[in-house]
């Protein structure tokens, strides 16, 4: 385990260091002669005719995704997709639902064939999923480190100042969250833990001493308002995690494979796009939210999400790799937590198979490039 820092660490982005890259297949499947002319208009079929008339026998996919419209990872490249013709290209009838929030729950329609791809907040919820008996398992992984923080006043220098306070969260206190407490020795008893909801302002008022976080959305909240904060990471305490996970269902995957691999292609090409024309991604999904969204804040989001699944990819993995040695290490976090009775046997939950298959090393294969 790191040494834990006695001060917060600077808020730069760090990689996390990891093993095991998946290994890659060649698809050979290219439709000779067809080609989009540009990727904003593309949506010439990419794909030969036979693997066509398999992903078109599908029927509509139906993706739920983890919050809205949000920009965040694993949902933005699936609205981005949609828009840029890249569904189309590979023969896919894809419809977009917007979800609540509540993944857990997505996860039980995709269990239930209501829906077939649904964005989990992270490998612990494909876990909690299975343990409360909904059939899931994950594709894809797109952030390898945690996605929640812990904001606190400028006052608290380190974690045992907490101690005697008051923290907030939105629910529960996230799993990655109270393992970096415990590993810096906090006494959690000392502590009262309340549910606060997501207005950040809760903190500089000092209703609340720490508030939990995702470090793409309440940091920069608190910045808008000219509010001063320490933010504490999990990883600088050996605390592992990850975000942006998309999950399906095992045994229509099994039935359609190819439509699996041709979903997690357009994904991977979106995201690389993305990546370049952030402002344009984001704007198709504001064209879905209509009104009330906020653009800006929407591009804050992508950016530091699609960083932080960046710095957190080893340069010869694959964005969206799984590392099942992190998995169980982010599970056992739910055992110690008592968030799970005990750790389940992690490889049939995971099936890192179908995105292998649209790679050539690191890269994502577009047949008639």
């Amino acid at each position: 385990m790191n040494t834990p820092p006695s001060r917060p660490r600077d808020r730069r982005l760090r990689p996390v260091l990891a093993t095991a890259a998946a290994s890659v297949l060649l698809l050979t499947a290219a439709c000779a002669g067809e080609e989009a002319a540009d990727d904003t208009t593309e949506a010439a079929t990419v794909i030969d005719e036979e693997r066509c008339e398999a992903n078109r026998a599908a029927g509509t996919v139906t993706y739920i995704t983890g919050y809205q419209y949000q920009a965040s990872v694993s949902i933005l490249e699936a609205v981005a997709a949609d828009a840029l013709g890249y569904f189309e290209a590979v023969c896919l009838d894809v419809e977009i639902q917007p979800g609540s929030g509540d993944t857990i729950g997505n996860s039980q329609l995709v269990s239930a064939g209501t829906a077939h791809f649904t964005s989990l907040g992270n490998e612990a919820e494909v876990l909690q999923a299975n343990d409360a008996g909904h059939d899931v398992i994950g594709v894809a992984t797109y952030g390898h480190v945690p996605i929640a923080s812990l904001l606190t006043g400028t006052g608290i220098e380190e974690l045992k100042d907490l101690e005697g306070t008051t923290l907030g969260h939105k629910g529960m206190l996230p799993a990655p969250l109270e393992a970096m407490l415990v590993a810096d020795g906090v006494d959690l008893d000392s502590i009262e833990i309340v549910e606060v909801g997501y207005d950040p302002s809760v903190l500089p008022r000092d209703q609340v001493q720490a508030l939990t976080a995702f470090r793409s959305n309440e940091p920069f909240l608190l910045s808008d308002m000219g509010e001063e904060y320490n933010e504490w990471l999990p990883e600088d305490y050996g605390v592992v995690g990850s975000f942006g996970v998309m999950a399906t269902n095992p045994a229509w995957a099994e039935e359609n494979p190819t439509a699996v691999e041709d979903y997690l292609r357009a994904l991977s090409r979106a995201f690389t796009y993305c990546q370049e024309n952030g402002e344009e991604c984001v704007g198709y999904a504001a064209e879905l939210a209509e009104a009330g969204y906020d653009v800006d804040h929407n591009l804050r989001i992508w950016t530091s999400e699609s960083r932080l699944v960046t710095a957190s990819t080893p340069d010869d993995a694959t964005v969206g790799y799984i590392d099942l040695s992190l998995t169980e290490a982010e599970g056992q976090t739910l055992v110690d937590n008592g968030q799970l009775d005990k750790m389940p046997d992690v490889e049939p939950l995971f099936d890192p198979r179908y995105l292998e298959a649209v790679h050539i090393a690191s890269e994502v294969s577009w047949p008639g490039e």
